[in-house]
């Protein structure tokens, strides 16, 4: 710290400690920061939010059963509206790879309260005398049922923003299944020609897959709604007064919006982030599902002249810095790589829910800093694909019935008429001719005009026929 800096003195349990003056953070914090050099990163913006939600839920629930003087509630409460208003959000300052549990997360958030309580009395940074972060703003209170709640709460609020996204998604995903439905194409199986598909039915099936994945994460959220909130240090409530508990999820569904309810067990809440696993499930099996849709795209788009080139994807930038006028799928390739790192996060939170012992999961911090960051990306990485890439592509009509004309699968339309083997043949003739499977069959003589025809029939092929009345 340079000598010319200003600073003030704090003290705690170790010792004293410099801090700035104009900082609102204090000693605890001041030590996380030293102690903890290792990423450069901030808590995210979500769950500072949900933590200075608690933090005034707490305030309000303490005030009414009598235990926080009226004046200190109020004053609690309103420096942590100017957080959530956006103001002081600089001073949430510990990096996410911190101690066990979030102890120095959740004393940041009571410092730079308290101090800024203790500014709205008239007193001074430092002063807690006034206004203190453990008595007054921590009080009923652990970082043991604190910052699980929190990261319940900000995984809900970023859950919201993703379901939207998929929502939009799925939407788009259905436009172009409607915009495409009359385009046959030859369909792939192996990366093998197989039989005929529409275009529009490969969408259809990646807006199926978003809206499947949607309903899944979803239901894993709802788990998150039960809240420990009131178990403090171990889960038996010490020091937290008769009614706090019930009356705190009140308050807190208020602040929030989002209905939430006690814990059925507050030993088992503090215990097993089981929730968080869910969740995070969830996301993995949306991020697998997204990779191969992406993978779709780009090998859909592959070309232009060299490759499938059945779909057009929007051109975004230059590809590359040496090939004028090469462009590449990047949206896709983004996409990709985004879903990579959910599920590297994936295998992180995993582990860290498993550490746990006894009482507490001390691994708490990394699994929040994990499943808010999968939250994150995916939400801003489907919104970006569906912008700039999904919402402008085009068919290349002319591409896709070429590949269905010369497709040799379309001989399975005859299995029923002559037989596999007698397909079979026709199809190496096809092949070793170089002429399409409508060609091959007019020379047979075997059907006539008219009967090829319908048998070669596109919307035929691609849609079944599932009449009720049949076999009645």
């Amino acid at each position: 710290m340079s000598p010319s800096t200003q600073t003030r003195i704090e003290r705690d349990s170790l010792g004293e400690l410099e801090i700035p003056a104009d900082a609102y953070y204090g000693i605890q914090t001041a030590r996380a920061i030293e102690n903890f050099r290792i990423s450069g990163w901030k808590p995210f913006p979500s769950l500072v939010t949900a933590t200075i939600q608690v933090k005034k839920a707490a305030a309000r629930v303490n005030f009414r059963l009598g235990v926080l003087d009226q004046r200190l509630a109020r004053v609690i409460e309103a420096a942590a509206d100017e957080v959530l208003d956006g103001k002081l959000r600089d001073q949430f300052v510990v990096d996410p790879f911190q101690a066990g549990a979030g102890t120095s997360h959740n004393m940041n958030a009571n410092e730079v309260l308290a101090n800024r309580a203790i500014e709205l009395l008239g007193g001074k940074k430092g002063d807690y005398s006034i206004v203190h972060p453990n008595d007054h703003v921590n009080m009923a209170q652990s970082t043991n049922d604190v910052f699980p709640t929190a990261m319940r709460l900000a995984a809900l609020e970023l859950e919201g923003g993703l379901v939207d996204a998929l929502n939009e998604l799925a939407g788009s995903f259905s436009q172009k299944a409607r915009d495409f439905d009359g385009i046959v194409k030859s369909g792939r199986t192996h990366l093998q020609d197989a039989v005929p598909v529409r275009l529009g039915q490969e969408f259809g099936g990646y807006a199926a897959a978003i809206s499947r994945n949607k309903r899944r994460i979803m239901h894993a959220a709802e788990e998150l709604k039960e809240i420990g909130l009131g178990g403090t240090a171990a889960g038996t409530g010490l020091n937290a007064p008769p009614g706090y508990r019930r009356l705190v999820v009140e308050e807190l569904t208020a602040i929030t919006g989002i209905q939430q309810r006690p814990a059925a067990n507050y030993f088992e809440a503090m215990q097993s982030m089981s929730p968080f696993v869910s969740l995070s499930g969830a996301l993995r099996t949306l991020a697998t599902d997204v990779i191969r849709i992406a993978n779709d795209l780009r090998l859909l788009g592959s070309g232009p002249n060299t490759g499938l080139a059945e779909i057009n994807l929007p051109a975004v930038q230059p590809g590359s810095s040496i090939m004028p006028g090469k462009v590449n799928p990047v949206m896709a390739e983004m996409t990709d790589m985004v879903c990579f790192q959910v599920m590297g996060n994936d295998l992180v939170i995993s582990a860290a829910a498993q550490a746990g012992q006894l009482e507490l999961n001390v691994m708490m911090p990394v699994i929040a800093f994990n499943l808010l960051m999968s939250l994150t990306i995916l939400t801003n990485a489907l919104n970006a694909l569906r912008e700039s890439c999904i919402d402008g592509i085009t068919a290349n009509e002319e591409r896709c019935r070429w590949y269905f004309d010369h497709s040799v699968a379309l001989v399975t339309a005859l299995n029923p008429k002559i037989g596999y083997a007698r397909a079979a043949e026709l199809a190496k003739q096809a092949i070793a001719s170089g002429k399409t499977v409508r060609e091959v069959i007019a020379e047979t003589g075997m059907f006539a005009a008219k009967e090829v025809e319908d048998l070669m029939d596109a919307l035929a092929m691609t849609e079944y026929n599932d009449d009720p009345e049949i076999g009645s």
